[in-house]
């Protein structure tokens, strides 16, 4: 293997508390890599993680270093062990550092980070930009700086209330480092791991092709997640839109089904989310049970929906026909329906005997005067402009976030789709704990605001999912087809364009 071949090793370095394993949890995108606290010296070791294509090549070695608390006190001994007159260079003097005594004593900490720079291409320089701009950051850049390997420093915290990045790029500017890289590990900008990519080409110029390949990877990673998660929420809206229970008319069973139907709405929706979460890397803690207010439900069977009738018809065929010369009987027993109605009824009997029994079930049960539960069109598209906010949630949260997404967030703004009641409210949102926690505040967790509406075509594939009963994953009969898988691809493109 070459040195070009070889993966790009990067040492992430800072004073104590700055979140450097934050940074390294958002770029890994791994919430449980290494330890978050507000405890100073959290990592007290080199812990290192590699940056991976999806294809598995690894282009960056990542390493995360204990954090720098006495770079004074190192700066004094370097000067009793190599006075500046001698001339050594900067490498030389922080190797004979490693060398003495204090390596493994007082100075233990801080030689591990300087041993890590020193077998590394370059150093990232993690600053929580919420804190004031002191002489020991100045102490702790000459140390690295001695390392004689490129520094980048990264600016962290930036979109915090109390983020001062104007006087840390000063700082910088001061001690001849103007080139940096703004990174929120809790809220980072969409194409953050892109723009610190491009700031490492620059320093590392003869790794240039290996990291603007990585970052292409890396988009198209982000591509592809956003389309299998347009496609989780195809899949949901298909399988609440097809969804129907027969129902009698005695009060008591309505209300046996209504509730039913909840359930399986409710249950079906968290299993979204979660697969959501899982898609994008997050634990179900992320994200808390938060029920939909799901009132409304539609009565009615539906069952001249004409492009549910179309597709029938074709498929049965010389069975349509069959079925129509029933109509005048069909006519008798239900009591008064027109003769028109009741041939077509007549006739998707016929064509259900002969391909689809449970199209003739439903119509007995019409005729013996049952009727279905569907969900209603308000609520489909509450579960559909959820489930878009949660994903546009997720593309801006860095996984060092320890606050949970608040529901309430995610709700489409205005008034409540009609028919819609209020619902349950959900848990209170955890509090937060640990000092990287401190950092989520209102303008670096609130997300993008909420899509107000559904495409236009999407409802077209949902009036048309109604018609199929069958099409329903969680619905009395699921059955395999090849036109709903169709329609979920469609419906999915929509909503990916809709992102």
């Amino acid at each position: 293997m070459t040195d070009a071949s070889k993966p790009i090793d990067l040492a992430v370095v800072g004073h104590t508390n700055t979140g450097k394993t934050s940074l390294l949890r958002t770029l890994l995108r791994d919430e449980s890599f290494g330890e978050v606290a507000d405890r100073p010296g959290t990592t007290r070791h080199v812990e290192s993680a590699q940056l991976l294509t999806e294809t598995g090549q690894a282009i960056l070695v990542l390493r995360d270093t204990p954090g720098l608390e006495d770079a004074m006190g190192v700066l004094d001994y370097l000067d009793q062990l190599s006075p500046p007159q001698e001339r050594h260079d900067g490498p030389e003097r922080i190797r004979a550092l490693l060398d003495s005594p204090e390596a493994a004593g007082r100075f233990e900490q801080e030689c591990r980070v300087l041993d890590a720079v020193l077998k590394t291409d370059a150093a990232l320089y993690v600053i929580d930009t919420r804190d004031p701009v002191l002489p020991k950051h100045r102490d702790e850049l000459m140390l690295l700086a001695a390392c004689g390997r490129p520094i980048l420093p990264v600016l962290n915290f930036t979109r915090a209330a109390l983020s001062d990045t104007a006087a840390w790029r000063d700082a910088l500017a001061r001690l001849g480092l103007h080139a940096t890289v703004d990174f929120d590990t809790v809220a980072p900008a969409l194409d953050g791991e892109g723009q610190l990519l491009d700031r490492l080409a620059l320093m590392l110029d003869h790794h240039a092709v290996a990291l603007q390949a990585l970052r292409a990877d890396l988009g198209q990673q982000r591509l592809r997640r956003l389309q299998d998660a347009t496609r989780l929420i195809a899949e949901l809206l298909v399988d609440a839109a097809a969804l129907r229970l027969p129902c009698s008319q005695d009060p008591t069973d309505m209300a046996t089904i209504t509730l039913g139907l909840r359930k399986r709405t409710r249950d079906r929706e968290q299993d979204c989310v979660h697969a959501l979460l899982k898609r994008y890397r997050f634990s179900k803690m992320t994200f808390p049970h938060h029920p939909l207010p799901l009132e409304g439900e539609r009565w009615g069977m539906d069952l001249f929906n004409p492009q549910a009738l179309r597709t029938f018809g074709i498929q049965v065929g010389k069975g349509l026909a069959t079925g129509a010369m029933a109509g005048a009987t069909i006519d008798v027993l239900t009591g008064g329906l027109s003769l028109g109605t009741a041939a077509l009824l007549g006739a998707a009997i016929g064509g259900a005997w002969q391909g689809a029994s449970q199209w003739g079930k439903r119509l007995v049960g019409r005729l013996a005067g049952n009727t279905e539960m569907t969900v209603d069109d308000p609520v489909l598209h509450l579960l559909g402009l959820r489930q878009l906010a949660l994903v546009r949630a997720l593309e801006c949260r860095g996984h060092a976030a320890m606050r949970p997404i608040d529901g309430d967030l995610l709700t489409p703004p205005g008034p409540e789709p009609a028919g819609s009641g209020t619902g349950d409210s959900g848990p209170d949102v955890t509090q937060d704990q640990g000092g990287q926690a401190a950092a989520e505040t209102d303008a670096a967790t609130t997300p993008p605001e909420p899509l107000r509406r559904l495409p236009p075509d999407v409802q077209r594939m949902l009036d048309e999912a109604r018609g199929h009963p069958a099409w329903s994953s969680i619905g009395e009969d699921p059955v395999p087809d090849a036109r709903r898988e169709a329609l979920v691809g469609a419906m999915a493109q929509a909503l990916f364009a809709a992102l």
